[in-house]
């Protein structure tokens, strides 16, 4: 396949970096990172086994033009340039297949392209970009992959089948909304208190933050699950995300906590991506992440009252300055 990745940060470096490994044409679309990777490559760091590639690279997206694969991993809050980036790598087969992290994603696709052509994928995986074109993986790496509001196509497998011949465990799931939600009862409590873990665990319980108390430390996720307080307010979010689910009429079950928590602590000090984003003193995926997420859940009915504090408490912490304990 002739593969563009646009967002080449740890998650799309990862994954089109892999598929180059195994043969395929990715083109790589980058800003900061052009001349680095153009001249020394992408260099994955992992237990796995270390390895280096060298994608095609392009600043502007027509330099590359329609391929058939398009795998988005931007940042959700820069959503508002996919009808800068998306639109010139399209042409009438292309599948474009967002790896971004919560809900509305393949929505705001939709507005720029038709719906039939739009996929969802979720990522379980542990990793971090620790320089540029310098990728260091933790831990996992399993992708599920889904068509937009619609059954597998054939396409869909042969997709799943690609990662899959590029050493990524892929699963194709035939309820996109339901994988969307099994992602978030991990990443609401662990992006979401990691984060809010600098303001304290009054703030978590009141819903806001305490007036002139200096932000301390942010907690890693081993750290939340050594702490039985921290550990009480990550489970309270799960359940909170499975029942919301349930009531939006989505399967997820009860054993999914567990789930969560085991698959969690062979992470180690693992720093999820918002609690990175938080530390540079970059603008937090708060909307596709949290909000949008306790708007789903409240209009079926369910009140989410630690989402709910958690929300608030992130949205307060988005305006601070004093982000740097």
């Amino acid at each position: 396949m002739r593969v563009a990745v646009v967002g080449c940060g740890a998650v799309g470096s990862f994954y089109g970096a892999r598929l180059c490994r195994a043969g395929e044409e990715v083109h790589f679309l980058l800003r900061s990172d052009f001349d680095m990777v153009r001249r020394a490559g992408v260099s994955i760091k992992s237990r796995e086994g270390d390895f280096n590639v060298r994608p095609k690279c392009a600043r502007d997206p027509k330099e590359i033009g329609p391929v058939d694969l398009v795998i988005i991993a931007l940042k959700s809050t820069a959503n508002d340039r996919f009808p800068e980036l998306v639109p010139p790598l399209i042409g009438k087969g292309t599948a474009v297949l967002t790896l971004q992290n919560g809900l509305g994603n393949e929505e705001q696709l939709a507005k720029i392209m038709p719906r039939d052509q739009i996929m969802g994928g979720l990522c379980f995986v542990c990793l971090n970009r620790v320089e540029p074109g310098v990728i260091h993986h933790i831990d996992h790496g399993t992708v599920a992959i889904g068509e937009f509001g619609r059954w597998p196509e054939p396409r869909t497998h042969d997709i799943a089948s690609m990662f899959r011949n590029a050493g990524v465990s892929c699963k194709v799931t035939d309820n996109l909304a339901q994988a969307h939600w099994e992602k978030l009862t991990w990443n609401i409590p662990f992006n979401g208190l990691g984060v809010a873990s600098a303001a304290g665990k009054e703030s978590l319980l009141s819903g806001r933050l305490q007036p002139d108390v200096p932000l301390g430390p942010s907690l890693t996720t081993d750290r939340l699950l050594a702490d039985p307080d921290w550990e009480s307010m990550v489970r309270e979010l799960i359940r909170e995300g499975i029942q919301g689910a349930q009531a939006l009429g989505l399967g997820l079950k009860s054993e999914l906590e567990e789930k969560q928590i085991k698959r969690t602590l062979t992470m180690g000090a693992y720093k999820p991506s918002t609690l990175i984003d938080f530390e540079r003193g970059q603008a937090l995926e708060l909307q596709s992440l949290f909000l949008e997420p306790l708007r789903q859940v409240r209009s079926a009915g369910v009140e989410a009252p630690r989402l709910t504090a958690l929300c608030q408490v992130l949205s307060e912490l988005d305006k601070r300055a004093d982000r740097r304990p």
